[in-house]
């Protein structure tokens, strides 16, 4: 499978944003007498995160004035919004669709800032003759968790193609590094998961799929996937902290768009399970320069809550509007 160069999603991105952040001084560094001190939990397994690993490597973060403690999270998202609202950690950065039916039961946490668009993907086994989102009925996808974010993303894409994802397809939840053995033996006809795994997946078993979606197709192509999110409590009372944490991921993002052969390297420091130029094709295919703040990410939270809605991840009775308004804070205004 042959993945786009960063020069072609570039072409796909929009840098309006890009140049509201600069004129309005979000670059500029922020420095106080002592750096202040922040917990950051993130998943190092997760190589889109890379932004995370570059702020701290490459000192953006004391650029910044603060000194960040990072945790590695791997527990469930419940447990992780529920670790910044009991202020075991200050803030965190993760995949939108796994934080908004969590933040609809009313987790104390703020979303703040976001880093990229990209992360899910699902592809097809040829043999099965799944090479198109329609040729998914009566078919049986594989998932690493139930109510992953390729789950949850995936229903939605399906039901605006005509496919309802409770009725005309089967979900059946693997261990991730085993998906490609429950394809092998005919149990599942496709994959919804995330890279590096799928990536890995195809690069063990050429030629046997063909990609039929990602979170950045066709509408979705400029909507953000992963955003930053910090406890209720510091955003109402110490907001030049987080807001110094916004800007500190803001320009790691735009780093790791810049410079994804860098930011490998830097990343495979942490997670060295993935070589460093399987990294260098993965960062490619992801869009760090799109990371939308203020109103534009409030809109995009709306915009994801409603999809949610329609497919039963969020209650019927949620107000998209009035959620969006409730979880989302600019902290740079």
């Amino acid at each position: 499978m042959t993945y786009p160069t960063l020069h072609r999603r570039g072409a796909l991105r929009i840098v309006g944003a890009a140049a509201t952040v600069a004129a309005s001084g979000l670059l500029a560094s922020r420095a106080w007498s002592q750096p202040r001190k922040l917990t950051f939990a993130w998943n190092a397994n997760a190589f889109c995160l890379s932004p995370v690993v570059v702020a701290q490597e490459r000192g953006i973060f004391e650029k910044n004035g603060l000194q960040v403690e990072l945790i590695n999270y791997t527990g469930s998202t419940d447990q992780l919004l529920e670790s910044l609202a009991t202020a075991k950690a200050d803030a965190a950065v993760g995949m939108i669709h796994r934080w908004l039916k969590p933040l609809e039961s009313g987790f104390d946490v703020k979303i703040v800032g976001s880093s990229h668009g990209g992360c899910v993907r699902m592809v097809g086994v040829n043999e099965a003759g799944v090479n198109s989102l329609q040729k998914l009925k009566g078919k049986t996808i594989g998932v690493s968790d139930i109510a992953s974010p390729g789950k949850n993303f995936f229903s939605i894409l399906l039901k605006k193609n005509g496919i309802d994802a409770d009725k005309d397809v089967q979900w059946r939840q693997y261990p991730a590094d085993l998906l490609d053995v429950a394809v092998n033996k005919g149990e599942i006809q496709a994959i919804a998961d995330g890279d590096p795994t799928l990536y890995l997946i195809e690069k063990r078993n050429k030629g046997k799929f063909t990609e039929l979606a990602t979170n950045l197709s066709g509408e979705y192509k400029d909507k953000v996937c992963c955003i930053v999110g910090a406890r209720g409590e510091l955003v109402r009372k110490d907001k030049p902290t987080v807001a110094a944490l916004v800007r500190s991921i803001v320009q790691a993002s735009d780093y790791v768009a810049e410079n994804p052969n860098e930011s490998a390297k830097l990343f495979a420091r942490y997670s060295p399970k993935v070589p460093v130029e399987d990294l260098q094709a993965l960062l490619g295919t992801l869009t760090h320069q799109h990371h939308p703040l203020g109103k534009n990410l409030r809109d995009e939270v709306e915009f994801y809550a409603r999809d949610f809605r329609s497919v039963g991840v969020l209650k019927s009775s949620t107000d998209p509007a009035r959620l969006a308004n409730h979880v989302s804070v600019d902290v740079l205004a």
